[in-house]
């Protein structure tokens, strides 16, 4: 018996509700401070992400899918959405529009790693990326949204996280002084530390395992070590989320799991503790769309993965909002009325009505027991003579009560249409 693949889920129709929401509310959100939807496709260039990543990280070097396709084209699966937005960007020339671009998306992304609660091999992820000014206003910008999002669907007491991790001018004197300091613990830390020790030193800030946390936090602070450039732009970012009334707590350990970020990185934690609770995470990558072959472009943005935002939700017993489901159920007893049923269900679901029709050979009590369980709000009932005098019964199934109309009356009676627009759901 086949079973989805292991780190995947399917999203059956009782987990929708979630889903319908909150894309819905991170379409209105975004739509608020100006940013525009993009697709990318699921697939991109290996080299996109191996080039924007530095080898020796765990994306690169443990969690990407890659394959060869039948013309030998080396591709992964998209394994986050950062890099091929400002592949996008630089591709179709949105560099010269008004800047910043400011851009979000919804879609999945695709990394192979140890599934956990919230956490799939498959998972989406919402996101907004604002590409070409330098401003720490933006990083603030793309902060306030990622919260405004979170408390739109209910969500509350959010914690921020912050940190600077410095540019290609102050970075390298700090990991200098960050090897130093891990050479006398060598022996302690685990065997990815010692790689990264050579390959990638600020990642020895990320580690997670219990033997290194505590020479992580005893490790040198790189907010000693920024450039001045770097140190105004941080500190414009921690007046203006003051100036904005959003609480943070600085962070030194924060630098986030790939080596694009530059100057602000950030976290958005909920309530719920625990290592693996950051539901959003960001900064600002001012140099990536360089490495990619564009011209130097400031650019800031942020993702977090939806299934952990709907465990979230969940975990908090918040509401969201059903969408509505058929009003009318039709029953019927006899050829001529199933016949009837059908052309009636089509003239209804052509006025905007919701409609389910019996299907099958089912006794007419089985169809009225299937109508109660459906919850509809009305249930048509067809036979010989409903068919013959072009009429038809009506049980309002609330009430318990029941009325023969003349068939061209139903959608009158039945009032208003079932609203079928995308944000439906959400009024």
């Amino acid at each position: 018996m086949y079973k989805a693949p292991r780190g995947t889920t399917d999203i059956l129709p009782g987990e929708q509700a979630y889903w319908a929401h909150v894309q819905q509310r991170a379409a209105e959100v975004c739509l608020l401070y100006g940013y525009e939807r993009i697709d990318t496709p699921a697939f991109e260039d290996y080299g996109l992400f191996a080039r924007t990543d530095a080898e020796g990280t765990d994306l690169v070097e443990k969690e990407m899918y890659i394959f060869e396709d039948r013309g030998g084209q080396k591709l992964a699966l998209r394994a986050e959405n950062t890099a091929p937005v400002c592949r996008a960007y630089v591709e179709h020339g949105l560099f010269n529009l008004s800047q910043p671009v400011r851009l979000y998306y919804i879609g999945p992304t695709f990394r192979y790693e140890r599934p956990q609660a919230g956490r799939y091999r498959q998972h989406h992820q919402f996101g907004c990326e604002a590409l070409g000014d330098a401003s720490p206003i933006l990083d603030v910008e793309v902060i306030e949204l990622a919260i405004r999002f979170l408390e739109s669907l209910g969500l509350t007491r959010l914690s921020v996280l912050l940190n600077s991790i410095g540019c290609r001018e102050c970075q390298p004197a700090y990991v200098e002084v960050l090897q130093q300091y891990y050479q006398a613990f060598s022996a302690d830390v685990c065997s990815d530390c010692r790689v990264r020790m050579v390959r990638n030193p600020l990642r020895l800030l990320d580690c997670k395992q219990s033997a290194c946390k505590r020479i992580v936090d005893a490790a040198p602070h790189i907010s000693d070590y920024l450039c001045p450039e770097c140190k105004d732009h941080f500190r414009e970012v921690q007046e203006q989320l003051k100036v904005l009334g959003i609480p943070f707590a600085l962070n030194h350990t924060l630098v986030r799991g790939l080596d694009y970020y530059t100057r602000t990185v950030f976290e958005i934690l909920p309530q719920r503790q625990g290592s693996q609770s950051a539901i959003v995470g960001g900064g600002r990558y001012d140099g990536l769309i360089e490495q990619i072959g564009g011209k130097p472009t400031p650019a800031v943005g942020f993702a977090m993965g939806l299934e952990r935002v709907i465990l979230n939700i969940k975990e908090q017993g918040l509401d969201v909002p059903v969408p509505p489901g058929p009003r009318v159920y039709i029953a019927h007893v006899g050829t001529p009325a199933r016949q009837t049923a059908v052309s009636l269900a089509r003239r209804l679901r052509g006025a905007g009505i919701g409609v389910l029709a019996s299907t099958g050979t089912k006794s007419f009590k089985a169809q009225l027991r299937q109508a109660n369980s459906l919850g509809v709000t009305y249930t048509i009932i067809l036979g010989d003579n409903e068919v013959e005098a072009r009429t038809a019964v009506v049980r309002d199934m609330a009430r318990n009560e029941q009325s023969t109309l003349p068939q061209d009356e139903l959608v009158e009676h039945l009032g208003r249409p079932v609203d079928c627009s995308p944000d439906s759901a959400s009024s």
